[in-house]
């Protein structure tokens, strides 16, 4: 497949702000073997920079880490503390792409990047696909929206090593639905 834009239904070049107000940072980590935990972060920002060809595109995004949200006060205590995130050393879980490489129809994509988490940066993938192109709810402005995911291993990052992954499983999926809007 070509990465030429016309291939992308209203694809533009440009600069795109994540809009954290219509956007979902979450997780999934399986607790005690049988069931699944969910949480979110609240507080996260970052920049698509569409290229003129889909491969020249850029991503940089920054989670707070003390924004995590799991409804249950004691667990996200516990999360924040030393022991898995460390909040007060490591404030962010940040994400910088290295390569985008379209995967079948146009819509879907890879994303290689560096995510640094507990201060250990390691190589991801993210399995995105494109929701598309759009008209924002202002006069003018123009919105994209992507969704993505990547399962990372929680020890290669060194968060919860002292925890028995019989409690909390290692692989973690994150899950991004992001829309960005055209800085002009």
């Amino acid at each position: 497949m070509s990465t030429a834009t016309t291939e992308i239904p209203g694809y533009i070049p440009g600069t795109w702000t994540i809009d954290p107000v219509h956007s979902d940072v979450t997780f999934v980590v399986r607790h005690l073997g049988v069931s699944k935990v969910r949480g979110r972060f609240s507080e996260f920002g970052g920049e698509i920079v569409t290229g003129d060809a889909v491969t020249d595109s850029s991503v940089t995004a920054t989670i707070q880490a003390a924004s995590i949200d799991t409804d249950n006060e004691q667990r996200d205590g516990h999360v924040k503390s030393a022991e898995f995130l460390d909040v007060e050393n490591q404030p962010t879980l940040t994400f910088h792409s290295k390569a985008i490489r379209p995967q079948g129809d146009g819509e879907n994509f890879e994303i290689d990047g560096e995510l640094t988490l507990h201060g250990v940066t390691k190589q991801v993938t993210l399995k995105a696909e494109l929701g598309g192109f759009g008209d924002g709810m202002t006069e003018g402005s123009k919105v994209l929206g992507i969704s993505a995911s990547t399962d990372v291993s929680r020890s290669e990052f060194g968060v919860g090593t002292t925890f028995p992954t019989a409690v909390v499983a290692d692989k973690i999926r994150i899950e991004l639905d992001i829309e960005a809007v055209l800085q002009s």
